[in-house]
Formats: structure tokens, C-alpha cells, sequence
């Protein structure tokens, strides 16, 4: 069979289009490195390698520096790397103590972050859209006046709608079907796409692509905070549902007779792990916040009883629902977020306990349970890694013919 001339084009375009894509992603993962590197990662040629970074040279994206000596024989590589402020994105995030926000380049550069605490009554769609663009614009402030983010990345906790930003279900804000993707998008007033997705899911991707999962492409992220979270990474891809509503392990049923959750249901996971139960174990006040928890974890560094037999107790009822979540999900690393990375040193043993005394012997001879490496801004740069994921799908697409970087505007 011949093909025409314009199919033979698109098939030749939609080639360099996903070419373009590989070196973007590796160069985003990665850092600077040289064409001879790019060759070995991407397994294209150095004609292609050559040609295809020349496009994207002059498109801004990237820029070439002097050769770098590997060593071996020949020519010595230039290295490439990604212009990071070429790029910026903006990251927000509502958390159930404090908002947050962050301006990042290209590659995963911070270029700017800021957090604020956030009084828990403090729960209004209103309210919080207002604080959020005040953040931004606090934000935008300290960047070139003439810069728009190419995408706006949020991240909630709760139950989110990738396809629309709503928020179906967050109890610890108390939120039912809340509009934030289209209230924020309103607000900011950017004409950029503006994405949505779990805490969870975003701490996971974080960890996933720079923190303490990187190598591994099955993992599972355990958020903690007021509620809990899960994050989970299956062959290097996030399993979130047929909506974005899986991942809610906080709610997992694991204790028959145990306390009434803010979902409806009692004896959720959260219910035994979660920082309320913490606190009034340790025998401060449920509601005490960060606050609290930062005196509870001094409480167990001088050695006090109470304090030490709560994070004990906690870290029981930790290890038993991770035991069932490695019997279903087979992971590679379990990465332990939020509060539960600040209580890792308190509860690790007793954790590991529960996991060989409940977790199939298969699955437990092949995990790990690490702390966070990012720590309690994981969800809030898996934001920004989310927001990056249309340019690094289709660099191509942000390019114009061998000149400027074209911004995108959502629909």
C-alpha cells in the first residue's frame, strides 16, 4: 500500500511531536545532561537528538551549554538543560491547617513558596478562593511583571473530579460538590488551564517523580493529616478510578467498634491514625493542630510516657491497614507523608511489627516504608508536577515554527 503525502506528514509530525515529549520528560526528571545522555535515555539518534533539541532551542525551552569531557573518546557532548523561568507554573495548596503556594520552573525549579496557617473553621468556598488569589498575586509579585503561569496546579483535601476541578466530598472541610476548579479559574483570572486533584494523589506524583519513591514504579503514598490520604502508583502510572475518586484508604472500614468518622461511617482508618486520635491519646486537645503535634513529638523526645504509648498505639493500627494495602496492591516502597513522615522515627518499629506479623510473606519480602523526602510540601509540588504534565506531553504543541514559546490558553 503507498500513502499519500499528508498521511506520510502526520505520521512523520505525530513521531516528532512524542520525540520532543521524551526529551522534555527526561530533561524535567532528570536535570541537565548531556546529548550523549539524551541519546542513551531517550534511545534516539544523535542526528535526531541534534535536530529535535535545536527545536526546542529555539523555542526557549531549552539552551546548550559548553561540551562536557566523559572521558571517552571523540568529541566531547554539549550539555543541554532546561530553561526553567521560560516555563513557570503556579501551585496552590488547601490543606485542612494551611494554604500554600508556589511559583516553580521547568525541571521542578522552587522559585518561590510561601505557607500560611488556616483556622479550621475557616472553611468557606468564598473565603478560601479570596485567600488563594491573594497568595497568587503575593506570588506573581515576585516574578517578571509580564509572566503568565503556562497552567495553575491545585491540590485539596478531598474528593476530586480530575475533569472538572469539583470537589464531590471533602469532610474535613466540609465541603459537598464544591466548584473550585471553575470559582479559582474565575478569581485568578489567568486564561490558563487550571487542574485539580486529591492531596494524595499529588503528594504521590511528587514523590514518585523527585522524592523518596523515585526508582520505583509501584508505590503507595499514605498522607496524614486531620484525615488521611492515599496516593498509588501502579508501572509507573497513578490508579485514581474511573473518576479520580479511588485512593481514599483514610476510609477504609478496619475497626468494627471503633470511633464515628466525619465521612458518616465509623471505624474508618483515619479514625485510629489520624492526628485527632494522636493528640487525645497523648492528652491534648483534639483540634490542637501542628501546634500540638510539634509539643506531642517533644513529649516522646524527653521520654514521657503518654506520649510514647500513643504514638506506639497509633503506629499499631498503622502498620495493620498498610498490611492489607500491601496484600492488594503488591507495592515496591511504601512513602509515609505529612504526619505521618514527622512520626516515622516514633513509629517505624512498630510498624514494621505489624507488616511481618500480617502481610503475606510474598509481598512483605518486596516492600519498603520510607519517610517522605519532600515532606509536608509533597501535595504542594505534585501540584506543580501536575500542572507541568500538559507541556511535557506535547512540548510541540507549546512551540511556534522554530521561534518563541507559545502560551496556552484553556478553553
Amino acid at each position: 500500500m503507498i500513502m499519500g503525502r499528508e498521511e506520510v506528514g502526520q505520521r512523520s509530525e505525530t513521531v516528532r511531536r512524542a520525540n520532543l515529549s521524551a526529551i522534555v520528560r527526561e530533561l524535567h526528571l532528570r536535570g541537565p545532561i548531556s546529548r550523549s545522555e539524551l541519546v542513551a535515555w531517550t534511545g534516539l539518534t544523535r542526528s535526531a537528538i541534534r535536530s529535535l533539541v535545536g527545536d526546542l532551542v529555539a523555542g526557549d525551552l531549552v539552551a546548550e551549554e559548553a561540551a562536557v569531557r566523559l572521558g571517552t573518546p571523540g568529541r566531547p557532548s554539549p550539555l543541554v538543560r532546561l530553561v526553567a523561568e521560560n516555563a513557570v507554573v503556579l501551585a496552590l495548596e488547601i490543606a485542612v491547617d494551611s494554604l500554600a503556594v508556589a511559583t516553580v520552573g521547568l525541571g521542578g525549579d522552587v522559585l518561590w513558596q510561601r505557607r500560611v496557617e488556616r483556622l479550621r473553621g475557616h472553611s468557606l468556598l468564598e473565603e478560601i478562593v479570596s485567600d488563594l488569589a491573594d497568595l497568587a498575586a503575593s506570588a506573581r509579585s515576585r516574578r517578571p511583571a509580564d509572566e503568565t503561569p503556562i497552567g495553575v496546579g491545585v491540590g485539596v483535601a478531598g474528593i476530586v473530579s480530575r475533569v472538572d476541578g469539583l470537589v464531590a466530598f471533602a469532610p474535613n472541610l466540609g465541603w459537598i460538590d464544591v466548584p473550585l476548579g471553575d470559582r479559582l479559574a474565575e478569581a485568578l483570572d489567568l486564561r490558563v488551564p487550571v487542574a485539580v486533584a486529591n492531596e494524595a494523589d499529588l503528594g504521590a506524583l511528587a514523590e514518585f517523580r523527585r522524592g523518596a519513591a523515585r526508582g520505583a514504579d509501584d508505590i503507595l503514598y499514605v498522607h496524614g493529616e486531620v484525615g488521611v490520604g492515599g496516593g498509588i502508583i501502579v508501572d509507573g502510572r497513578p490508579l485514581s478510578g474511573i473518576a479520580g475518586f479511588g485512593g481514599e484508604i483514610g476510609h477504609m472500614p478496619i475497626n468494627p467498634a471503633g470511633r464515628a468518622c466525619r465521612c458518616g461511617s465509623v471505624g474508618c482508618w483515619e479514625t485510629e491514625v489520624g492526628e485527632g486520635v494522636l493528640l487525645a491519646r497523648a492528652g491534648y486537645p483534639v483540634d490542637g493542630g501542628s501546634a500540638a503535634v510539634d509539643a506531642v513529638l517533644a513529649d516522646a523526645a524527653a521520654g514521657r510516657p503518654q506520649a510514647l504509648d500513643a504514638l506506639r498505639e497509633v503506629g499499631r493500627w498503622l502498620g495493620i491497614g498498610l498490611a492489607g494495602l500491601v496484600n492488594v496492591l503488591n507495592p515496591r516502597r511504601v512513602v509515609l507523608g505529612g504526619l505521618f513522615s514527622l512520626i516515622h522515627p516514633f513509629v517505624a518499629d512498630r510498624v514494621e511489627e505489624e507488616l511481618d506479623r500480617r502481610a503475606l510473606a510474598a509481598p512483605r519480602r518486596l516492600v519498603s516504608v520510607v519517610p517522605a523526602t519532600l515532606g509536608v510540601d509533597a501535595p504542594l509540588l505534585g501540584a506543580a508536577e501536575m500542572a507541568f504534565d500538559p507541556l511535557l506531553a506535547d512540548p510541540a504543541a507549546w512551540l511556534g515554527p522554530r521561534g518563541a514559546l507559545v502560551q496556552l490558553e484553556s478553553a
